[in-house]
């Protein structure tokens, strides 16, 4: 059973940092595009960041803030988020898909992890 676990989210102030983890477990993705997203209370779910092996792709609004990355040794893939902004308060989800090539579409993810708490306070 394919299970994605994430960690790592937690209460930081305005302008902190923090690495969110997501850990695979069942299969390797080493060869497969991963993502991250983020729901915040009331809004839909939105792209955060992918990784495949063509490279890494950014939503507008954490572009120069997050660093999407990934060890393969590990199956583990990474969220480093700098310059947090009360904005950025949200459930962050892991996502991974069968393909190579990455997509910002939650509903083309075949492994879905069941969310982090990240909470920037003002």
């Amino acid at each position: 059973q394919v299970q994605l676990v994430e960690s790592g989210g937690g209460l930081v102030q305005a302008g902190g940092s923090l690495r969110l983890s997501c850990t695979a477990s069942g299969r390797t993705f080493s060869t497969s595009a991963m993502g991250w997203f983020r729901q915040a209370p009331g809004k839909e779910r939105e792209f955060v960041a992918a990784v495949s092996y063509i490279g890494s792709i950014y939503a507008d609004f954490v572009k120069g803030r997050f660093t999407i990355s990934r060890d393969n040794t590990k199956n583990t893939l990474y969220l480093e988020m700098h310059s947090l902004k009360p904005e950025d308060t949200a459930v962050y989800y892991c996502a991974a898909r069968d393909e190579p090539y990455y997509r910002m579409a939650w509903q083309q993810y075949d492994y879905r992890g069941q969310g982090t708490q990240v909470t920037v306070s003002a």
